[in-house]
């Protein structure tokens, strides 16, 4: 019995950006249009001549009017500026953001340390609990603050140590700045102290 398999086709490897890290047809969708297209040109003309040489971007373009070409390059410059605003807006904010670590006081001699925005300088907050419960023996675990947001609550008054950990840039700690550093005291208000008595 003969064979009707049809015609064979080979596996396409695709070529990545290293700026967007897509695939190097769709750069232009992606946030940094005109970096990637830079990039190429100057690391990798071959590829470059193959999206964007003059006869395969006249046959592109050919397909769309003037008017839309213009829309499209515009849009792609407000997405790159788009973009770049976002970026420096974070990294603004990660200047001014301050690792707050709280102490409260559970019972007369009792001290639970609470340690808040670890998240925002890119720091696994479950790694982190556990690397302070293996460190101090004692429970250390994420929670959700009033607020919403995550902390890491540890039982035992540890604060001094977090700061040292910090500063020796511990474990998963690589990253967080601990000239940053805000401490607090968080004492029982005296309304529950009276309604206990």
């Amino acid at each position: 019995m003969a064979s009707t398999a049809g015609p064979s086709t080979k596996p396409i490897t695709p070529h990545y950006c290293a700026v967007c890290t897509l695939p190097t047809e769709y750069c232009e969708f992606g946030p940094s249009f005109s970096k990637c297209k830079e990039r190429l040109e100057s690391e990798d003309k071959e590829e470059y001549e193959r999206l964007w040489g003059e006869g395969n971007l006249a046959a592109r373009i050919g397909t769309l009017s003037v008017e839309k070409q213009e829309k499209l390059e515009a849009d792609a410059v407000k997405a790159e500026k788009k973009a770049a605003k976002k970026a420096e807006a974070e990294a603004k904010k990660k200047g001014e953001t301050k690792i707050i670590i709280k102490r409260s006081e559970r019972t007369k001699r009792k001290h639970q340390t609470h340690v808040q925005n670890l998240e925002l300088f890119n720091i696994d907050l479950k790694k982190a609990a556990k690397l302070f419960a293996g460190k101090f023996a004692t429970g250390s675990s994420v929670s959700k603050t009033p607020q919403g947001e995550e902390e890491i609550v540890i039982q035992g008054d540890v604060g001094d140590e977090i700061v040292e950990m910090l500063r020796a840039q511990v474990g998963v700690l690589k990253g967080a700045p601990a000239d940053q550093v805000t401490r607090v005291e968080v004492k029982k208000k005296k309304a529950e102290d009276e309604a206990a008595a």
